[in-house]
């Protein structure tokens, strides 16, 4: 039976159950993935409180740091409090950690990892702890770095990973203090992760220029970026439904027609003309190169594919093999 001693507000569960009913159908089973800190316990206490019976929680135990498995096993001991089945997946690194980018290599691996733990258990739903700070976070990153709009619009609430699971993340709204103040309200432990406070990371960079500017309003950052995924999903309905309209396809060769549209809408129609001929989405500058190319009326190759242009029509077709 779960443990009545970790009753939470009935004002911040009401407020989650609404949220979490907006992204995950209530007769779905629930996957949380739980690291041990104060965000994602709190994630694993709302949960657990909003669909009684309908959740289970995974945490992966990435091997970089000591402590870590003690940790996943904290995680385990308070989902039995919350009569949630737990699973610890650990990590293997064969080849040694890795000595660079090893936030984006070690979140890479505990997506896939995540994932394949939801397919055993036939979970097509699973929550993250990400909060209206690491939107905060991350969409100043994205825009330190030059970001378009779709890096800019931040987390999404929504996103697939593989063909099967759906990640949500239903907190992405709230403060991190306000979950912190939950989790401490009902007395449970929680991990700190040195990472969080590393100077060598950008985010931990990022975090402690947020706090020592005094620009901290994390949930006005996160409703910015909100307005930014709006506007980033009705660029992306008006190429859609353009596409048919400007492009024409044979012989291999996909013809578009550019003229009059916003630079943004001829950029996502190019995108989508890459993906219907089966290759990756170039990254932003080299398309950006490729359109000034086809402005000038000279040819470009990208991703095997040239790019050239007839009159006022942009022509995208297979490149020819490159002679020695």
């Amino acid at each position: 039976m779960p443990d009545e001693r970790l009753a939470l507000d009935k004002a911040a569960l009401t407020r989650f159950a609404a949220e979490l009913d907006r992204l995950v159908p209530r007769t779905s089973t629930l996957g949380v993935a739980v690291s041990g800190g104060g965000d994602s316990m709190a994630l694993m206490l709302l949960a657990a409180k909003a669909r009684p019976g309908s959740v289970h929680a995974i945490t992966v135990d990435h091997r970089i740091r000591e402590g870590s498995t003690a940790e996943a096993a904290l995680v385990g001991s308070i989902a039995r409090r919350l009569d949630i089945p737990h699973e610890t997946v650990t990590l293997d690194w064969p080849e040694g950690t890795p000595s660079s980018n090893l936030e984006a290599i070690a979140r890479r691996e505990r997506y896939d990892a995540i994932e394949q733990w939801a397919a055993r258990h036939g979970i097509r739903f699973c929550a993250t702890a990400h909060h209206a700070d690491d939107q905060a976070e991350t969409m100043l990153m994205r825009l330190a770095r030059g970001a378009g709009l779709a890096g800019l619009a931040g987390i999404r609430q929504s996103r697939a990973q593989g063909s099967r699971l759906t990640i949500v993340r239903p907190l992405l709204d709230w403060d991190k203090a306000l979950l912190l103040a939950l989790v401490m309200t009902v007395g449970l432990p929680i991990v700190d992760d040195p990472m969080n406070h590393d100077s060598d990371y950008d985010r931990a960079r990022m975090r402690e220029a947020l706090r020592e500017a005094g620009f901290g309003w994390s949930h006005q950052y996160a409703a910015s970026a909100r307005h930014l995924a709006e506007a980033e999903d009705g660029l992306r309905w008006a190429a859609n439904i353009l596409f048919p309209h400007r492009v024409a396809e044979g012989n291999g060769v996909m013809a578009f027609d550019p003229r009059a549209l916003p630079r943004d809408i001829q950029r996502r129609i190019l995108i989508a003309i890459f993906e219907r001929l089966g290759r990756p989405a170039p990254r932003g500058p080299d398309l950006a190169r490729a359109m000034e190319a086809l402005e000038q009326g000279r040819q470009s190759v990208l991703a095997d594919l040239l790019l050239s242009r007839d009159g006022h029509v942009w022509k995208v077709a297979p490149a020819p093999p490159r002679t020695r």
